[in-house]
């Protein structure tokens, strides 16, 4: 993706081991802030300024990876998205995640500080030492738990919100082998939720609050909603296949299931005879989905386009006439909403998290089955009534997703641990 023009924030860090040395200020992101300047009256900048008047002004985020990963995905953008938002209404951010092959330990993005250091893993152990050691001064934390926990409530004497996007529950068996999946089903499921019960816990969509309260038995009073945004570049526009196509944007993970998506699409074609496919995103499950598309003859129609700039990706929206996932696990399904402002409906796996993001038959389809995606895909290409149906409805469900009440959402409840911490002191 491109990156934005625009200089940061001036961004001043404070002395300590977790942000080392100023580094030079850069805008490496490939993904641009939102267009236009925070307006004073905006619900952000009225929880901004109540938080820097309460004393909220540092805030850390801890994340397991980096934008720049070449693995980061939905969970990556949220926290930059969140990140970038707060430090346009004036907080300090910092996030400290881990290191990314050949780019910078530090580095500044669109006004907050970013330290990539310690290795995938490492970072876990490495940021609750530097944690344990007390020498940031930050009012608050914001940790991300994907899968693996940071432990904040154990170490962290400040305010501190846990942010899941969905419980991974058997995605731990689809990308680990056997024994340490059956400790990363323990840690999530049994040791790390005890430590949080009395922790704020923010998620996106109310059917994964659902299941993080079922599953990890959290206090249902403790896990708030706080819904994600979309860009203001996803819109409709011009472009629009003059044949049947189908898009479907991820990363090449177990987890998103595309040799099932390749059986659906091979199912659909048999009565859609000239629909071809398109699937966005890279991932060490390249191969197998390779195989399934080769398995299926499917090679001249379903194309694996790889990494795309923004730019791309907004034209293949427009063009694209359904929107197709068939993850298992998903805190809500950004592609399905971004697709949606460009006036594309979805057809998606009935799952936690895609529950929230589609309206079944007004928005989109969810099914079950590789059969019924398959059906599905099939019934909306070729019914042009009731796809224009569910793009109108698509456009609707996603006009009131702003990043800027993502952000004050999720500032809201900080404050509101930050303010009950101070006053037990």
């Amino acid at each position: 993706m491109e990156a934005s023009a625009g200089s940061p924030a001036e961004h001043r860090l404070l002395a300590g081991p977790w942000p080392g040395p100023s580094a030079p200020a850069t805008d490496d992101l490939a993904i641009g802030p939102e267009a236009g300047v925070l307006s004073p009256g905006s619900e952000l900048a009225q929880v901004a300024t109540t938080a820097l008047a309460a004393g909220l002004r540092r805030v850390g985020i801890l994340a397991w990876r980096d934008l720049d990963d070449p693995e980061a995905g939905g969970s990556e953008l949220h926290a930059h998205r969140v990140a970038s938002s707060w430090a346009e209404a004036g907080l300090d951010v910092t996030m400290r995640t881990s290191a990314v092959s050949g780019a910078p330990a530090l580095t500044t993005r669109h006004g907050y500080q970013v330290i990539r250091r310690s290795g995938r893993y490492g970072v876990f152990p490495r940021a609750m030492a530097e944690g344990f050691l007390g020498r940031r001064d930050l009012h608050g934390v914001v940790e991300v738990w994907n899968g693996v926990p940071f432990l904040t409530p154990l170490w962290c004497r400040r305010a501190h919100v846990a942010f899941i996007h969905h419980v991974h529950a058997d995605m731990w068996a689809m990308t680990l082998p056997p024994n340490l999946a059956r400790l990363g089903r323990l840690l999530e499921r049994r040791l790390a939720p005890p430590l949080y019960r009395r922790s704020p816990v923010v998620t996106l969509s109310e059917s994964s609050r659902l299941e993080i309260v079922r599953m990890l038995r959290l206090p249902p009073a403790r896990v708030r909603v706080v819904p994600p945004g979309v860009d203001g570049c996803f819109a409709p526009g011009p472009g629009r296949s003059p044949t049947p196509m189908v898009l479907s944007v991820g990363r090449l993970v177990p987890v998103k299931r595309f040799p099932m998506l390749v059986q659906a699409l091979v199912a659909a074609r048999r009565r859609v005879g000239d629909l071809r496919a398109v699937i966005v995103g890279e991932g060490y499950a390249r191969p197998e989905l390779e195989a399934a598309v080769a398995g299926a003859g499917a090679q001249g129609w379903i194309e694996l386009r790889g990494h795309v700039d923004q730019d791309e990706l907004v034209a293949l929206y427009r063009q694209a006439w359904v929107l197709a996932s068939a993850s298992k696990r998903e805190g809500w399904g950004m592609s399905i909403s971004e697709a949606a402002a460009c006036g594309t409906p979805a057809v998606v796996s009935r799952i936690a998290g895609h529950i929230d993001a589609v309206v079944d038959g007004v928005s989109g389809v969810l099914v079950d089955t590789a059969d019924d995606m398959g059906g599905a895909l099939a019934s909306v290409l070729a019914d042009r009534l009731w796809r224009e149906r569910l793009r109108r409805g698509a456009m609707a469900h996603v006009s009131g997703l702003q990043w800027s009440a993502t952000a004050a959402g999720t500032l809201s409840v900080l404050l509101g641990e930050h303010r009950a911490a101070r006053s037990r002191h």
